[in-house]
């Protein structure tokens, strides 16, 4: 049985979009392979496992579509159906009846499910790891990625072969890719066709291999790619490169480049979401009498209202000055949160100014303060 999707990432199937990115980027850095470079094999093997499951989860319930048709049908691509059209993806008829005899015997009534050895078959995934500046990810950069790949040899074009009269008809399954075999099963004597060893189910085989790639096809080679990292990107975030992966085989597309983003943390600013929080200190005086503060944000300067009698911690909310929301045209808000600052050092004149100051005060002048002394 698969498992559910919503119990790899740890959340509730009514959990809004935000707690699901949260925990998926909690689970992504825990079990990121970065973090196992010096762990067993199995401890690897484990963690890209878990690697893998995190993603394909986020992958589908962060997707509005495919989350819906997931919880309506199990499956992210919509209802599913067997060779009998009943609603099942399970056992069907005959061919679920020779899946079973292939299991025990190899094969019925002489037909193979063995793949097709010629079929195309698409080329691997790479996943990067992309280290941002915290600017980088605010703004958007656009990056050069280095990576190592399979890419189709440029000599004899993924055959293999040094040239074409090399490649010849393979002389144990006459080209047909299979050798037909007979086999005493429980049934009595059955036909049995298995995927010709000698040419791997090609139906031809190459003499003289191409110098450059050894007669594999295909060559490892350093590569540059180019790309728009959007701005408003965060940790744990996956951006897609198509067809900027390893090459396809047999005529196969090209796999994707996978970036997984890690953005460095701020000096001044705290990210939530799409929302910055930052701390900015002001005088005594300055919060008592309130004022007006330029401050500096991600967008430019801007002017902070301070009221009269700010206390510490009171928070100002400047609309639109937070991060730009993926594929929109919005921002986020920046929350400011006031810290009045105590004078230190001060001079026995400034004490004496201090003291005469706060001996013109009244009580209904210091409210918490009668407040704690009441007792209410």
């Amino acid at each position: 049985m698969a498992k559910d999707l919503y119990q790899i990432l740890g959340v509730d199937k009514n959990a809004d979009e935000e707690t699901i990115k949260k925990a998926y980027r909690k689970l992504a850095l825990k079990y990121h392979p970065d973090r196992y470079a010096t762990a067993t094999d199995a401890e690897k093997k484990e963690a890209e496992s878990k690697f893998k499951e995190i993603n394909h989860a986020y992958e589908v319930l962060s997707d509005k579509t495919k989350r819906e048709n997931y919880d309506a049908y199990g499956d992210e691509n919509g209802p599913q159906f067997g060779s009998g059209g009943s609603g099942f993806s399970g056992f069907s008829g005959a061919s679920g009846f020779d899946d079973i005899l292939n299991s025990f015997f190899g094969g019925f009534g002489g037909r193979s499910r063995s793949a097709n050895p010629n079929a195309p078959r698409n080329g691997e995934d790479i996943t990067v790891r992309l280290n941002l500046t915290f600017e980088e990810a605010y703004f958007g950069v656009e990056k050069t990625i280095s990576v190592t790949r399979d890419e189709e040899c440029p000599d004899c074009h993924g055959s293999g072969a040094r040239d074409a009269s090399s490649v010849q008809t393979c002389p144990y399954c006459h080209g047909s890719g299979y050798v037909t075999q007979r086999q005493q099963t429980l049934f009595g004597v059955q036909t049995v066709r298995t995927v010709c060893s000698n040419c791997g189910g090609k139906g031809k085989v190459v003499g003289d291999k191409c110098r450059t790639c050894k007669g594999n096809g295909y060559v490892r080679r350093n590569a540059s790619v180019k790309v728009k990292i959007p701005a408003g990107v965060d940790t744990g975030v996956n951006i897609t490169v198509r067809n900027e992966g390893n090459a396809g085989r047999n005529g196969g597309m090209k796999g994707n480049l996978v970036l997984v983003v890690y953005v460095a943390e701020s000096a001044r600013y705290k990210r939530m979401g799409y929302d910055l929080y930052m701390t900015l200190p002001i005088g005594y005086y300055s919060a008592a009498v309130g004022c007006k503060v330029e401050v500096d944000t991600m967008r430019g300067k801007t002017v902070c209202n301070i009221p009269e009698g700010t206390q510490s911690g009171t928070k100002i909310r400047v609309k639109g000055y937070g991060v730009k929301m993926l594929n929109k045209e919005s921002y986020g808000d920046l929350y400011i949160t006031i810290k009045v600052e105590t004078p230190k050092g001060l001079s026995r004149k400034q004490q004496q100014l201090l003291a005469d100051f706060e001996n013109s005060l009244s009580d209904s002048q210091y409210p918490q303060i009668k407040k704690y002394k009441s007792g209410k």
